[in-house]
């Protein structure tokens, strides 16, 4: 077709890959990379064996948990990982202390690291709180390596669990842990714009 490349390969075309898009169900333990040199469980071991080649858009640590999109479309992986659109996330966290007013106010002033780097969260509120420990909702729009966990241990306080919910107007839902589905096209697109107007996810439960 004139004005169209083609490539070839031993004298047969070669069409560009279908491009995929899937949300996994992370559970904690399980590390976000191809290989580990520990011999620990990945991601992959619990993608069907017939999927194209995907890479994880962003990072959950192996102690975190919940919502992780996997694709093979790099310039769409790259927008979302990108601190500059200012994409949300939100989290459901667990802690080793009854969540008051005046914890909730510490968190959202932020926490300055003795290098200087300022962390902060967008939104903070909670979910539900006993006798010791609470869960928390934390809305994050920037991407700073294990941000929650380092504002929590500026405090003092224990992080017993954390899931991702959310990221832009995505949702975890109902997704069983270790499971994982194709995103609908609805959602590729959404994540395709500026989450200028996201507003904090609270229909999930942890």
């Amino acid at each position: 077709m004139p004005g169209r490349a083609v490539l070839e390969v031993d004298g047969k075309v070669v069409r560009a890959g279908k491009k995929v898009y899937l949300m996994l169900n992370k559970p904690r333990g399980i590390v976000t990379s191809a290989a580990d040199e520990k011999r620990r469980a990945t991601v992959y071991s619990l993608l069907a064996e017939d999927l194209p080649w995907v890479a994880p858009v962003g990072r959950l640590d192996k102690a975190s948990e919940g919502l992780l999109l996997m694709t093979n479309d790099s310039e769409w992986a790259a927008r979302i990982a990108d601190p500059e659109e200012g994409l949300s996330k939100a989290y459901h966290v667990q802690i080793g202390a009854v969540a008051g007013p005046e914890l909730l106010e510490k968190i959202r002033r932020g926490v300055r690291q003795a290098r200087g780097e300022m962390l902060r969260v967008k939104e903070v509120s909670v979910v539900r709180s006993g006798l010791k420990n609470s869960w928390i909702e934390i809305v994050l729009d920037e991407g700073k390596n294990r941000q929650i966990r380092r504002i929590m241990d500026a405090f003092g306080i224990e992080v017993l669990r954390l899931i991702r919910i959310a990221i832009g107007q995505v949702e975890l839902g109902d997704l069983a842990k270790g499971q994982w589905r194709e995103l609908t096209s609805e959602e590729v697109a959404v994540l395709r714009e500026r989450d200028s107007h996201a507003s904090t996810v609270t229909s999930a439960r942890a």
